[in-house]
């Protein structure tokens, strides 16, 4: 493909991504709007498929037999010799190898993140679940039970009492 075809082809093909025809489509009220509007599509559809299609494909091969025959060997040498001499440089791609490993390298970080989110999400799912429980029965519950259930409040609690109290 050539390079201006190319660049032709990929411009349709990225406009017509783009293009948002049933929200076009929904802001018609006539008939004959709707009607012009489909068939603007169609011719659209139409040339971006051609361009698609022929810019992608090699180009025919040259008879050069046939013109030899036509024109004479001497000067069809010459043009399949000057044919034959232009060289389309083929485009090498270095920027994906040197980004490559580091966008691998943020899947896998993002993978280990969006783990410790969901299990950081479960943590506090349940802990919300806990403090709805406790919230229920806090109205009816003892120190003693609530302090059943959270022992290192107890300790901290009676290490507090007996400051106050005892003076140590």
């Amino acid at each position: 493909m050539s390079g201006a075809g190319k660049k032709v082809a990929d411009v349709a093909f990225k406009a017509s991504r783009n293009i948002d025809w049933e929200g076009m489509a929904k802001l018609l009220v006539s008939d004959e709007a709707r009607k012009e509007f489909a068939s603007l599509r169609r011719a659209f559809d139409e040339v971006n498929t051609t361009l698609q299609t022929k810019f992608s494909q090699e180009p025919e091969p040259i008879d050069w037999e046939y013109y030899r025959k036509g024109i004479g060997s001497r000067l069809v040498d010459m043009y399949k010799e000057a044919y034959d001499s232009v060289e389309i440089p083929k485009y090498v791609d270095t920027v994906t190898p040197q980004y490559k490993p580091k966008f691998d390298q943020l899947l896998v970080e993002l993978k280990e993140a969006e783990e410790k989110s969901l299990k950081e999400s479960e943590r506090l799912e349940k802990e919300i679940v806990e403090v709805q429980e406790l919230k229920k029965k806090i109205s009816t519950m003892t120190a003693d039970e609530y302090f059943e259930k959270h022992p290192e409040l107890k300790k901290k609690f009676d290490d507090e009492i007996r400051n106050d109290y005892w003076g140590y």
